[in-house]
């Protein structure tokens, strides 16, 4: 027989609205801090005031990974309106 554990989310659902909130798992914390680590080098890598079409396009792809790891990862997401009581 089948083990039923629950699924492990790296990124909760927000409590009001929709999408995901902070990382909950140590996973989740190395993709986010990764995320930010590389739109910080988007900076570097694409100067904004020298090529601004490869720095958005790069920013873009960055952000795109983040929320398809999210949606992966992530508790299902719906538009939330609190906790029920």
């Amino acid at each position: 027989m089948a083990d039923k554990t629950p699924p492990q989310y790296w990124f909760p659902a927000k409590t009001y609205g929709w999408g995901w909130g902070m990382p909950i798992t140590w996973q989740g914390w190395l993709v986010f801090l990764a995320a930010l680590g590389l739109f910080a080098c988007g900076a570097f890598l694409f100067p904004p005031q020298d090529s601004l079409a490869l720095y958005i396009v790069y920013e873009t792809v960055i952000a795109g990974a983040l929320v398809g790891v999210c949606w992966l990862k992530g508790e299902p997401t719906r538009w939330r309106w609190g906790k029920k009581k």
